[in-house]
């Protein structure tokens, strides 16, 4: 009896071994702060948030208008919700940062006024850092207390509607360039792009060494990270 319940007890730590060191995405830790601070949550695009302790089937329906911000254009951009600030894009060319509370504006960042510049990505927010992509082709990442622009990156393509994932210190995102690019998070260098058979919309997932990412060519791509040298 004694070596079935040592077996048992073994088995568990196992188990719980192997499920720590198959995490599936960088999460953000569970606190008592609700941020939201990427498109579906995270990395994985989970699209679930640990951390929202006060929402839920009783008090949905308590739901009340708190405020409201008008951009100078429509707004297609996902928030992205971070310590106490929402990100959001528009096509009126601008990125904003509105305090989450009252929703005075903060500081926004002019990406431009042409019709090229307009804001369809959703932002992604990591270590104090936001970063977007833009209609003409950029990547940009801005201090996400001042909206000072760190870097930018240039794809070959004219639009980046893809929402960035982050994880370890990479962005992933899509151009319609048909590239899917893994830039360095601190400096904007090109880690590594890998060319698909169409233009890229899709908001890349990253889960156990994997990206995943759509395609305009009717196909679901997975690129295995530790062989991505492209």
């Amino acid at each position: 009896m004694k070596t079935v319940a040592n077996s048992f007890l073994i088995s568990i730590l196992l188990i719980a071994s192997i499920a720590t060191a198959q995490q599936p995405c960088s999460q953000p830790p569970h606190t008592s702060v609700t941020n939201w601070a990427e498109f579906h949550f995270d990395s994985c695009l989970t699209g679930f948030n640990p951390n929202e302790l006060i929402l839920g089937p009783a008090t949905v329906g308590n739901l009340r208008l708190k405020w409201s911000y008008a951009t100078g254009a429509a707004v297609y951009s996902s928030p992205a919700v971070a310590n106490g600030v929402v990100y959001v894009g528009s096509t009126d060319g601008n990125f904003y940062a509105l305090d989450a509370s009252t929703g005075a504006e903060l500081w926004s960042f002019t990406v431009g006024s042409s019709i090229e510049d307009r804001v369809y990505s959703g932002p992604a927010v990591a270590n104090g850092v936001v970063f977007v992509g833009s209609l003409h082709g950029d990547v940009y990442a801005l201090n996400a207390s001042t909206g000072a622009k760190l870097w930018s990156y240039r794809t070959s393509g004219s639009i980046v509607g893809s929402s960035p994932a982050v994880a370890n210190g990479v962005v992933y995102i899509g151009s319609d360039d048909h590239n899917l690019y893994a830039l360095d998070a601190s400096t904007g260098a090109r880690l590594w792009s890998v060319t698909t058979g169409a233009g890229m919309y899709s908001s890349p997932a990253v889960a156990n060494g994997v990206v995943y990412v759509g395609s305009l060519d009717d196909n679901i791509y997975a690129f295995d990270l530790p062989h991505n040298s492209f």
